[in-house]
């Protein structure tokens, strides 16, 4: 089922979904079933499933030269997405990114997901390799997420890479696409994100999930102007738990968002991790409670493979 018929199926109920990371090169599949199955019982609407791009080390020779290597890689989305349905038939959405692909390598990835009855999929530009300052996408690849949507949009329309394929099938994909509360780390400022971001739902994007974010009000204010600029597609919340003291720090730096100074301050307060789980915990609850009052579509939950205090959030509010 698509992500929009979900939504508007839904009444007045918000739903429940949450992401995945593929496991690492080398393990099984059992790691991504013992973070779904504790999160059964809340009836997700929906799985989504990251793809991460290689990252490559260089390594010396005994000559003097290097070798790359490629690390960190994590295998499998597509397989993962239809483990997902075909185990818990519970809609599984693939994100499909820029960085690592050519335009030819995306094609056959949603031809794919076509032939395996996946309805919809996140089209992202995804993050630059780890060391380099800017993105650079894939020779013959997608440059960002609104020319990944055009192509799945195209697919959609049964237009192929191939021009001399006339008459292929046409795909179904609902897309999806990010957005950014406290805007993306490359706009110049938040009106310049803003048009970006309608040039992609005009493109094609039916709903979007947002950057995790501390604050609701950057929701909530987020929401506001997105109905002022004409983009009014499902929004959908992402939530994320703290849940270690060092995460303070990171997060921010990594994700290019703020901290309100009420959560810096309890979390200073820890001692240890655990304490720092809890008060991400007792935080992320009062954020939901806050999100479904407002009328949040779903919330969506970054898990980073670990259902715990999902878990413990999910207990709360559903």
């Amino acid at each position: 089922m698509k992500i929009t018929d979900h939504i508007n199926n839904r009444g007045d109920k918000t739903l429940f979904s949450f992401e995945i990371l593929p496991p690492l090169k080398g393990l099984g599949v059992q790691c991504i079933y013992d973070a779904i199955d504790p999160l059964l019982e809340f009836n997700p609407s929906f799985i989504d499933v990251t793809y991460h791009r290689e990252d490559y080390v260089l390594k010396k020779r005994s000559d003097g030269s290097f070798d790359r290597v490629s690390t960190r890689k994590r295998p499998g989305t597509v397989a993962i997405c239809a483990a997902i349905q075909n185990k818990y038939h519970i809609d599984a959405v693939p994100h499909i990114i820029c960085g690592g692909f050519t335009k030819d390598d995306t094609e056959t990835a949603l031809i794919e997901l076509n032939f395996l009855g996946i309805d919809n999929i996140l089209a992202l530009r995804g993050d630059p390799r780890k060391g380099d300052i800017h993105f650079e996408p894939e020779k013959g690849g997608n440059k960002n997420a609104l020319d990944l949507i055009h192509q799945v949009k195209n697919m959609n329309s049964g237009i192929y890479l191939d021009e001399e394929l006339t008459q292929g099938q046409q795909s179904n994909f609902c897309i999806g696409a990010a957005s950014y509360p406290e805007k993306h780390m490359d706009a110049p400022n938040m009106q310049s994100d803003m048009k970006f971001l309608k040039r992609k739902v005009e493109a094609g994007a039916e709903f979007l999930v947002t950057q995790m974010f501390f604050d609701n009000k950057h929701y909530f204010n987020f929401v506001e102007e997105c109905r002022k600029n004409d983009i009014n597609v499902p929004i959908i919340p992402g939530i994320k738990p703290i849940s270690t003291m060092k995460q303070m720090m990171v997060l921010p730096k990594i994700f290019h968002i703020d901290l309100p100074n009420d959560l810096v301050n309890a979390l200073e307060k820890c001692n240890t991790n655990q304490d720092a789980a809890k008060v991400g915990t007792e935080w992320a609850t009062q954020q939901c409670k806050e999100l479904i009052e407002f009328g949040a579509p779903v919330l969506h939950f970054y898990t980073m493979g670990k259902s715990s205090q999902t878990k413990a959030i999910c207990e709360q509010i559903f």
